[in-house]
């Protein structure tokens, strides 16, 4: 059954909790689709995973428009969410409605994503009477990690804290059908995930928000060995695929590969009246 804004709802009005991971391909996608999640995220993520950047902040729309399109045509079930990037929606509440319409018609999404809490609620707002669903993003918000001085835990005193709060709350008035909690403290994020009526999805913010997502690569220990304290290991991917490309090269290399069973036939009498 297709995943859309109203079971997504209901899954935080039955306690059922919502499991988002990312894809950025269409191959990933109809994998993630096939094992039942209920949302991909076609985050910008895919700058430093896919493309090598060293943070979000250099993926473009085109990057996004591109990706998204390909995960859009693996996701049969999945509720596909697209991230709006850095500096496609800072501009102006008209640049946001213009790029999120991008990414709906070119992109294929079924809702886009963008960061910041009080600040981007006119942005929300707008998007939102286009009829374009939204997913807000509070916490760490990585297009803003100059402006942090790092990725770093979001919330911890109670100024900061009062902060999240009235970004989720704005978010949530706003439109948005869902948000985003990056790097927040457990019991802050329990709290959020009490006071909103939208579902809250967490990545580093605890077991009490109302689903999870994690980076693909991070999961399957296929990205580098830096691990962040949120991610769990729940398969080596990464390892059973350098053992299957370390496999292959020594079958090429020995001569054992393609054997007989992996080449195609010619009768004799054909090669004979060639020579």
């Amino acid at each position: 059954m297709k995943n859309t804004v109203l079971t997504l709802q209901k899954q935080k009005e039955e306690k059922d909790k919502i499991v988002m991971v990312t894809a950025y391909d269409y191959t990933t996608a109809k994998i993630m689709d096939e094992a039942g999640v209920n949302t991909i995220l076609v985050g910008d993520s895919l700058g430093m995973v896919m493309l090598g950047y060293e943070d979000t902040l250099s993926v473009t729309m085109e990057d996004m428009i591109h990706h998204a399109a390909a995960v859009a045509r693996g996701a049969k079930d999945a509720f596909v969410v697209v991230d709006m990037p850095f500096m496609s929606y800072q501009t102006s509440v008209y640049d946001a409605v213009v790029n999120a319409g991008r990414l709906m018609k070119e992109g294929r999404g079924n809702a886009v994503k963008l960061e910041g809490g009080v600040e981007f609620a006119p942005h929300i707002e707008a998007i939102v009477k286009a009829s374009i669903p939204v997913v807000g993003h509070i916490g760490l918000t990585p297009q803003s990690v100059n402006a942090f001085g790092g990725f770093k835990v979001q919330g911890k005193d109670v100024e900061a804290a009062k902060k999240l709060i009235e970004d989720a709350k704005a978010v949530e008035a706003a439109g948005a059908c869902m948000v985003v909690m990056e790097c927040v403290p457990a019991k802050l994020a329990k709290k959020i995930s009490e006071e909103l009526t939208i579902p809250t999805i967490g990545i580093g913010a605890g077991p009490d928000c109302d689903g999870q997502v994690l980076v693909y690569q991070d999961l399957l220990s296929m990205y580098g060995d830096f691990r962040p304290k949120f991610v769990k290991v729940f398969a080596n991917a990464g390892e059973t695929m350098r053992e299957g490309v370390k496999n292959y090269i020594r079958e090429t290399k020995e001569g054992t590969f393609p054997a007989e069973e992996h080449c195609f036939k010619i009768d004799d009498t054909v090669i004979e009246k060639l020579y």
